[in-house]
């Protein structure tokens, strides 16, 4: 079987799976839509900075709940049966496609959600909505090889903590100035450097995803 399609069969086993329980989906969306709610009742009415900042937290902790599980749910008689099967790239690249999926789907939703619920200030909808897309694909990257790395340490906690702040600070610092921008409704252009940064951590960690986890695999 070739990359693509063992990628593609590991990426439908990911949906059927959550199509199956909807354990993780329907918690998490319970997350997003209670504490959208939460803050709701808590401030009423906020400027356009804290409306971005409540925003991005919501999604931070959305994401880390969301992907935590990746290979948590992985037993190693499970990890063991697709060593046997698939190259450890096919693994890695599907849960990353998967929860790249994930996040779009629960990020579009609370965006939705808390547009409808607070007063929505945002100058240029459209900018804002790639900010979004960009920092769900860049939580989904990171998250899912932190997940990795972590599982092969017998689901050390900590470590992913510790492993993810380096990356995570300066992906949010980003994201922050590029959803900024859009609120204040300033010329897309003026945003070109923040979408290449973007880009480029979300390139350098599947780079670095696919030629880590296949000696994290062997272990």
């Amino acid at each position: 079987m070739s990359f693509l399609e063992q990628v593609r069969y590991l990426v439908y086993k990911e949906m059927l799976l959550e199509w199956r329980s909807k354990y993780a989906f329907n918690s998490i969306l319970l997350y997003v839509v209670s504490t959208v709610f939460v803050c709701y009742q808590a401030f009423r009415s906020v400027d356009g900075a804290v409306w971005n900042a409540l925003f991005w937290i919501i999604l931070l902790f959305a994401s880390i709940n969301a992907i935590s599980k990746s290979f948590v749910q992985e037993s190693r008689g499970r990890q063991l049966y697709y060593y046997t099967l698939v190259s450890p790239n096919a693994v890695i690249f599907s849960k990353i496609i998967y929860n790249i999926a994930l996040m779009l789907v629960l990020s579009l939703i609370a965006l939705l959600t808390y547009s409808v619920i607070f007063r929505n200030p945002i100058g240029d909808p459209f900018l804002y909505l790639v900010s979004v897309v960009l920092g769900s694909i860049s939580f989904a990257t990171v998250f899912t090889m932190i997940s990795g790395i972590s599982a092969k340490a017998n689901n050390n906690g900590t470590l992913m903590a510790i492993l993810s702040f380096p990356v995570i600070i300066p992906l949010l610092i980003v994201l922050i100035k590029l959803s900024k921008n859009a609120m204040d409704g300033l010329d897309r252009s003026v945003s070109y450097d923040e979408i290449f940064v973007l880009l480029a951590i979300n390139a350098i960690v599947i780079s670095v995803s696919l030629l880590l986890f296949p000696y994290i695999w062997r272990d």
